[in-house]
């Protein structure tokens, strides 16, 4: 019998990433019970058996609408089904008061968990199922904030005990290879309310520039965050020699640090701002570059104020991010 393509699409990526463990290790897979992470957990289940992998999936119940704690049960249920090895629920708190909005918050929250879980089941691997689409609307939010290269370079693939397999599949391939496998996929309400800027990208914009500029849109994005993340660890690589060329014990050396390209200059002042303890959510590129005035357009200007609260103060031919001293 001849494989449905969707669902080999989804088989696919999926044994490649696992074809890295060994029989006996642990991988757990995230699943909401949507149509990406549940064709994700029985595509780890059929990969990772084949393999020897013992294949754990876990739910996460953010609390966030009326329902969710039935939602996990169904989840559980349907993951025991497919024949997952161990199942796990958690139900976590989300901080909505944190500043950092609803989606941040919960995602935060959710990492948390799963990477004790991690810990808990000594997992090689956590799967996540980010799909193609996911990316290319990633890239493109990123794109309309001005956000720059690290966000248009989206989703990384994997990171620490995360790995995201399905980030070259599309969504149709996912839904479709549930429906295939006769798996009941949950929709989340959130998915289609139009409060989430990530949905009026997904349901409005994305659908205007395909029609509009023919189709591929979606899969030119998620190429682009590919060649610039390429690009971006390039440039992290050749900042963090610069850095280190600069660090001096009281700061950075200006004169060491302003010989250096533009780009390498403010990836430095944005590290060293960050490690300042300058809020990351606060920290715009134009506090860079008046930061980096410091450096090169020096017109014996005090002090620079950052978000923090901090401040880049140039003295005795060094750059020093510090507190403000106390009024």
């Amino acid at each position: 019998m001849t494989l449905h393509p969707s669902v080999a699409a989804v088989r696919v990526p999926v044994r490649a990433e696992l074809s890295r463990l060994g029989p006996g290790d642990v991988v757990a897979v995230a699943c909401s019970g949507g149509a990406d992470s549940l064709a994700l957990a029985s595509a780890a289940v059929f990969e990772g058996h084949k393999l020897g992998l013992r294949v754990a999936g876990v739910t996460v119940d953010h609390g966030l609408q009326p329902g969710s704690a039935e939602q996990a049960e169904r989840v559980v249920a349907q993951l025991g089904a497919i024949g997952v090895d161990e199942t796990l629920t958690a139900r976590v708190e989300v901080d909505i008061a944190s500043g950092l909005g609803p989606e941040a918050a919960a995602r935060e929250a959710r990492y948390a968990v799963l990477e004790q879980v991690a810990v808990h089941l000594d997992a090689r691997l956590v799967l996540l199922g980010h799909t193609l689409d996911d990316q290319a609307e990633t890239v493109l939010l990123g794109l309309a904030r001005g956000s720059g290269g690290r966000s248009l370079q989206g989703m990384r693939r994997g990171f620490g005990v995360f790995a995201r397999p399905l980030l070259g599949v599309r969504r149709d391939d996912t839904v479709t290879a549930c429906q295939v496998e006769g798996l009941g996929a949950w929709d989340d309400p959130h998915n289609h309310d139009p409060g989430y800027t990530r949905v009026r990208v997904r349901d409005r914009v994305l659908p205007v520039l395909e029609e509009e500029l023919g189709p591929g849109v979606a899969r030119a994005l998620a190429r682009t965050a590919d060649q610039l993340r390429e690009d971006t660890s390039l440039l992290e690589a050749l900042a963090d020699e610069a850095l280190a060329r600069a660090v001096r014990p009281d700061g950075l050396d200006v004169d060491t640090l302003a010989a250096e390209p533009a780009a390498l200059r403010h990836r430095v002042i944005h590290r060293s701002a960050l490690d300042a303890g300058v809020p990351a959510s606060e920290l715009t590129r134009a506090h860079v570059l008046e930061v980096d005035r410091l450096l090169v357009a020096w017109r014996g200007q005090r002090w620079v104020d950052l978000p923090g609260p901090r401040r880049a103060v140039r003295r005795d031919g060094q750059l020093a991010i510090e507190a403000p001293p106390a009024s």
